[in-house]
C-alpha cells in the first residue's frame, strides 16, 4: 500500500458517509486518488476514486467523473460495477466502485510472457465485457493493461476498470484528452491519434495489450511523435505468436478501422470458431483476392505502411483467378470478350506508362490523406506523410533537409482542395519562425500549436492564424507564450491576489526563475476551496509546461481571521489526538459526523513540565471555546495537569458525553449547524496567557485581539503554538 500524507483527501481510519470506513490509499494519479474502503454495515470491500480539490471546480473533470459513472448502469461481470458519484461537504468529489481483488495485467506484464491459452481466456471475459459497454455506446478508449484486473488472479475472472479518460498536463504524461487524441499511446488504435474513436478502437487496444502480454513487453512505439505516427500505421509485428491467438491479434490490431474486427460480438465470434475465421497455419486472407494497382512513380520516396492496406501487384498470367460471380448483364459472351481485351490493352498501356504524357503520373490514393511536419526546442525539423506533387515533395523537403531535418514525404492523391499545397507552405512560412512548434494535418484538416518566449511573436502569429488557417485549410493555431524563465516576483504578483488566509510561499523559488521544467511549488493556506482552484489555474495558466503543486491547507474565513493574529511561536512535540466518543474509537483523521461526539487529547511529552497550557477550539461558524482553561475547569499549570505523571501524558479537554455528566468537563456532539472545519489550538506559555478567566465562549473577533494584545507585550512567554484540524460533516 502508499503511504498517507497529511494532505490527502482521506485518511486511514476515516468514516465516510457514515458507512465506508478508509482502510489505505491503493494510488496518486495526475488528477484523483483511489483508495480502498470497507462498508461498517455489510463488511463489503469499495474502491473509491477522489478527485484532487484542485480540479473539483473544474467542470471537464466533472463531466469526466460523471461521464464513468454511467458504468454504473452495466451489469457484466467482466465490468468493474460503480454505485455513486458524491461530493463530501468539504468539497471533495468522489466515485465508488467495487474494490477487485488481484493483480492486473500490468503486473504480469512485468512478471514475463503470459500463455497463448491464458490470453485468450483474458480476451474472451474482455471481450464480453466491452460488448456490454458498447451497446450502451460506451467506449472506453483507454484500454491497457493496467485497466484490466485479475480477480484473484485467474484470467477467467478478468475485470475491467477505469472507464474515465483523464487529463493530465504533466510532460510526458502518457494520456492526452483533448481535440487530437485520448488514450495511451502503446496501446490506442491509429485513429486516435486524429481523435477519431469508436468501438473499433477498443478492439485495437485489446488486441495490442494481448499481445504486449504475450511478448512479457510493451510495444515499441518510437521516440518521438513521428516516429509514433508511422509505427502506428503499420501492422503490429505477431511472428511467433502461436495460432489461432495470432489471427485473432492481427484480425483486431489491422491498422485501418475499416479493416478490423468491427465489434466486440465478431472478436466472441472468432474465440468460438477460430478455424471457421481462417485461423490455420495455412491461412492467408488474400489469397484469393487479385487486383491491378497502379505503377508508382520513379521519384517517390517510399513511405511507411499507411492505415490503408497496400493495393496487392498485378498477378502472373499463369496465377489461379477467382470465379466471377454471376452478372445480371444479358451481353453476349463475345462482347464481354471484346470488353476484356479491351480493358487489359488499357491496363498494359498504364502499367507500362505510356499514357503517362497525357494523363500525367499516376499516384496511389492515400487514405487518410494525412501530413506532420513539426520542430522542437532546439532541435532539427521533421515532416512524415502525403505531399501532391513532386513540386512540393521538393519545396517541403529542401527546407526540413536545410535545416538539418528529416522528410519521409510520399507522393499521394487524396480527398484534398486543389490549394492544399500552396496553404499549407504558407502556414509553414508563417510559423518556421517560431521555437517550436507542429503541425498536424488529416486531409483539409489541420491544427497548427507552438510557444515561443516572445510575446510579441506570439500575439503576431495567433491575429494572423489563430482563428483561421490559410486558404481551404480547416482550423487554427494555439501558440503559447513561455518566458524561458518564470520570475519569482512574477508568481508573487500572482499570489498577492489570491492570498485570503495569509501569505503564500514559493519556498523553492530559485533566485533566477523558475527554468524550463522547473516545478512551480506553493504553500501557505487559504479561506476555501475556491480560492485554491482560481490559484491552480492562474498559475498553470503562468507555469507552462513546469509542473505546478500547489500544497496548501484550505481553511475557512473564521480559522483565517485567527491565523493572521496568532502570535509567532514555535511548534513543539505537543500533539493533538482525536477519539470518537460513542464507540471509543481513535480517529486520526479528524473527522466527525452529525451524531458522533468528537473526544480530544493533548498529548504531552515528556520534557514538558511546567509552564502553563491553553486549549481553544475555532469553529466555522466564527465561535471561539476554551477548553482549557475555563469557569469549569479553571488550573491549567502543567505540573497539576501531571497530577505527579512522568513520561508522556495525555490530558484530556473535550470529553466523552458519559465523562462529561461525571465530571463536568465540556462535551460536544455535532449537529448540522456548524458543519466544515475547525482548528484546534494549543498554547503552552511561562505564565497565564490573560490577567483574567476568558468567557467559555466568545467571538473569534475578540479572541483574535486578546491574543494580539498579550503577545504584543509578552511574546517571550509564549513557548509554543500546535494546531490540528477537526471536521464535521454530514454522512
Amino acid at each position: 500500500m502508499i503511504e498517507s500524507r497529511p494532505g490527502d483527501a482521506f485518511q486511514p481510519g476515516e468514516l465516510l458517509n457514515n458507512t465506508y470506513r478508509i482502510e489505505a490509499l491503493l494510488g496518486r494519479g495526475g488528477t484523483s486518488d483511489v483508495y480502498k474502503a470497507r462498508s461498517e454495515i455489510s463488511g463489503r470491500l469499495m474502491a473509491l476514486k477522489v478527485l484532487k480539490s484542485e480540479f473539483t471546480g473544474n467542470d471537464d473533470y466533472l463531466v469526466l467523473l460523471t461521464r464513468e459513472e454511467e458504468i454504473r448502469d452495466i451489469r457484466h461481470e467482466a465490468v468493474v460495477r460503480y454505485s455513486e458519484c458524491s461530493r463530501t461537504p468539504t468539497g471533495q468529489v468522489y466515485l465508488m466502485m467495487d474494490y477487485v481483488e488481484g493483480p492486473g495485467l500490468d503486473q504480469r506484464l512485468k512478471e514475463g510472457p503470459m500463455s497463448a491459452d491464458d490470453l485468450m481466456t483474458v480476451c474472451r471475459r474482455v471481450a464480453g465485457g466491452l460488448q456490454a459497454a458498447h451497446k450502451r455506446n460506451i467506449v472506453h478508449r483507454d484500454l491497457s493493461p493496467d485497466n484490466i484486473i485479475l480477480r484473484n488472479g485467474d484470467p477467467a475472472q478478468a475485470v475491467i476498470i477505469d472507464f474515465g479518460i483523464a487529463k493530465d498536463t504533466n510532460p510526458g504524461a502518457e494520456t492526452i484528452v483533448g481535440n487530437e487524441f485520448a488514450g495511451k499511446y502503446a496501446y490506442a488504435a491509429p485513429e486516435q491519434l486524429n481523435g477519431q474513436t469508436d468501438a473499433r478502437s477498443d478492439i485495437y487496444a485489446l488486441g495490442a495489450l494481448l499481445l504486449a502480454n504475450f511478448r512479457g513487453a510493451p510495444p515499441n512505439i518510437g521516440k518521438n511523435p513521428m516516429e509514433v505516427v508511422q509505427r502506428k500505421s503499420l501492422p503490429l509485428d505477431t511472428e511467433g505468436v502461436p495460432e489461432p491467438l495470432k489471427t485473432l491479434i492481427d484480425r483486431m490490431t489491422e491498422p485501418n478501422p475499416d479493416n478490423r474486427l468491427a465489434s466486440a460480438a465478431d472478436v466472441l465470434a472468432f474465440l468460438d470458431n477460430p478455424r471457421a475465421a481462417g485461423a490455420d497455419d495455412d491461412f492467408d486472407d488474400d489469397r484469393t483476392v487479385i487486383s491491378l494497382a497502379p505503377r508508382k512513380p520513379e521519384t517517390e520516396v517510399p513511405a511507411p505502411q499507411s492505415s490503408v492496406p497496400p493495393k496487392p501487384q498485378p498477378q502472373p498470367a499463369a496465377a489461379p483467378v477467382a470465379q466471377e460471380p454471376q452478372r445480371k448483364s444479358r451481353t453476349p459472351l463475345l462482347a464481354g470478350v471484346a470488353v476484356v481485351l479491351l480493358a487489359a490493352a488499357g491496363a498494359g498501356g498504364y502499367f507500362s506508362g505510356a499514357f503517362d504524357t497525357v494523363l500525367g503520373p499516376a499516384l496511389p490514393v492515400a487514405e487518410p490523406y494525412t501530413l506532420l511536419i513539426a520542430k522542437p526546442e532546439g532541435g532539427a525539423p521533421s515532416a512524415l506523410g502525403n505531399v501532391p506533387s513532386e513540386a512540393m515533395q521538393k519545396q517541403l523537403g529542401d527546407l526540413i533537409t536545410g535545416q538539418s531535418g528529416e522528410a519521409d514525404l510520399t507522393l499521394a492523391s487524396g480527398e484534398i482542395a486543389d490549394s492544399w499545397a500552396d496553404d499549407v507552405m504558407q502556414t509553414v512560412d508563417q510559423i518556421d519562425e517560431l521555437p517550436e512548434w507542429r503541425l498536424s494535418i488529416r486531409g483539409n484538416r489541420a491544427q497548427v500549436t507552438g510557444s515561443t518566449p516572445d510575446e510579441d511573436q506570439q500575439k503576431r502569429i495567433m491575429a494572423a492564424i489563430g482563428s483561421d488557417l490559410p486558404g481551404a485549410l480547416e482550423g487554427g493555431a494555439k501558440i503559447d507564450f513561455v518566458p524561458v524563465f518564470l520570475a519569482a516576483a512574477q508568481v508573487d504578483r500572482t499570489l498577492s491576489e489570491f492570498a485570503d488566509c495569509g501569505p503564500l510561499a514559493q519556498p523553492k523559488a530559485p533566485a533566477t526563475g523558475y527554468g524550463p521544467g522547473v516545478p512551480v511549488t506553493i504553500t501557505g493556506k487559504v479561506a476555501e476551496t475556491a480560492t485554491r482552484v482560481r490559484l491552480f489555474d492562474a498559475l498553470r495558466a503562468q507555469a507552462g509546461d513546469r509542473d505546478v503543486v500547489i500544497d496548501v491547507d484550505v481553511l475557512n474565513p473564521t480559522l483565517c481571521l485567527i491565523e493572521s493574529h496568532l502570535p509567532n511561536a514555535p511548534a513543539s512535540d505537543i500533539d493533538i489526538s482525536f477519539i470518537v466518543g460513542d464507540r471509543n474509537e481513535a480517529n486520526p483523521s479528524g473527522r466527525f459526523f452529525v451524531g458522533e461526539n468528537p473526544v480530544i487529547d493533548v498529548d504531552l511529552p515528556a520534557d514538558v513540565t511546567d509552564g502553563f497550557l491553553s486549549v481553544s477550539i475555532l469553529d466555522v461558524s466564527g465561535n471561539v471555546f476554551h477548553l482549557l482553561p475555563n469557569l469549569n475547569r479553571q488550573d491549567n499549570a502543567v505540573a497539576d495537569l501531571r497530577d505527579g505523571r512522568t513520561g508522556p501524558v495525555k490530558v484530556r479537554v473535550a470529553f466523552d458525553l458519559k465523562e462529561s455528566a461525571q465530571n463536568g468537563g465540556l462535551a460536544f456532539r455535532v449537529d448540522d449547524s456548524t458543519l466544515g472545519k475547525s482548528k484546534v489550538i494549543v498554547l503552552h506559555s511561562s505564565k497565564p496567557l490573560f490577567d483574567g478567566m476568558r468567557p467559555t465562549s466568545e467571538s473569534a473577533s475578540g479572541y483574535a485581539e486578546a491574543l494580539q494584545k498579550f503577545a504584543q507585550s509578552n511574546d517571550a512567554s509564549i513557548l509554543s503554538l500546535d494546531s490540528k484540524i477537526l471536521v464535521t460533516a454530514k454522512p
